[in-house]
């Protein structure tokens, strides 16, 4: 317990981790977190989960544009962490501060690493139609997400879960992991292992451009994408020179030529199989029911999309 902590994060996917820290009685000499920026389109700055929580604990928070600066390095050094947390802090971490606490740098990460080493662990898991995904603690070096592997804890996934619910689900499996073994670095009772490099798969950054639907896919495909794209950027097909964002499918058994709409229950036919869609949004409007948006929106069946 009587480890000297240093966190960085910045999403709602760091807070339980942060929050099992502070509960857990361990002193959280700063908390290092992306800078406040403009949301929704508008001028006012949001700060970022984890600054919220760091001042609801009352806890040293920084946040600096950037790392690779003079006056954060030796601010760094002078407070003497044993080890540093991270959480999906968003930023690279200078090779200069890796060797300055003496337990090194700790990196929860969304996927069951050499898999989905990078930036969207979780989307990709999901639009790979993975059956299995999962949380790895691992030391961080200079190779991103590349270290030795400290624990894994595995759950298994189905074509019906979102990016949403999966990141709350391997956030709290995240903070729960660390809790687990955190202690064992201290007493030396902890084993890295090495990853197999040779096995290793990128999780690129989400591209806005990824999100458009394409109906010749399988409907498995499409139904990967909606759901690894959900809550952000959304998946969307166009109607009209109007873009639709689809929040929520299922696989139909119904088939027709490809971006066929086969009912008036705005079910598309696919190359294999169809989609049917359960929630949708115009732009600049709320999330609806298919059936509630149906009512104001006519889009009859037997139009092509494709």
């Amino acid at each position: 317990m009587s480890k000297k902590i240093v966190f960085m994060g910045t999403p709602e996917f760091s807070v339980p981790t942060l929050e099992a820290l502070k509960n857990s009685g361990y002193d959280i000499l700063a908390v290092y977190s992306q800078p406040a920026s403009k949301a929704n389109r508008g001028q006012k700055l949001v700060k970022s989960k984890i600054e919220v929580i760091a001042n609801k604990f009352s806890l040293n928070i920084r946040t600096p544009s950037s790392l690779n600066n003079e006056e954060e390095f030796k601010y760094f050094k002078s407070i003497k962490p044993d080890i540093v947390i991270v959480v999906a802090y968003g930023k690279i971490i200078p090779k200069r501060f890796l060797s300055i606490p003496k337990f090194g740098f700790l990196n929860v990460h969304a996927s069951l690493l050499p898999k989905w080493r990078g930036a969207a662990p979780i989307q990709r898991s999901i639009m790979h139609l993975d059956s299995e995904t999962g949380v790895s603690i691992m030391k961080i070096v200079e190779e991103l997400d590349a270290g030795p592997i400290m624990h894994q804890d595995k759950i298994n996934i189905n074509e019906n879960i979102d990016a949403f619910t999966l990141s709350k689900i391997l956030s709290k499996l995240g903070a729960k992991s660390l809790i687990n073994v955190i202690g064992k670095i201290e007493t030396g009772e902890a084993n890295f292992k090495e990853q197999e490099h040779q096995e290793a798969t990128y999780a690129k950054k989400i591209s806005k451009n990824e999100a458009k639907i394409n109906w010749n896919d399988d409907a498995k495909k499409i139904l990967a994408k909606i759901n690894g794209l959900n809550p952000n950027p959304g998946a969307w097909f166009d109607y009209k020179g109007e873009r639709l964002k689809v929040w929520k499918a299922e696989i139909s058994n119904q088939s027709g030529n490809v971006g066929e709409i086969l009912d008036e229950k705005l079910t598309i036919a696919c190359r294999k199989k169809s989609i049917k869609i359960l929630v949708i949004q115009k732009e600049g409007k709320s999330r609806q029911a298919v059936e509630q948006f149906l009512l104001g929106n006519k889009i009859k069946k037997g139009e092509n999309l494709a």
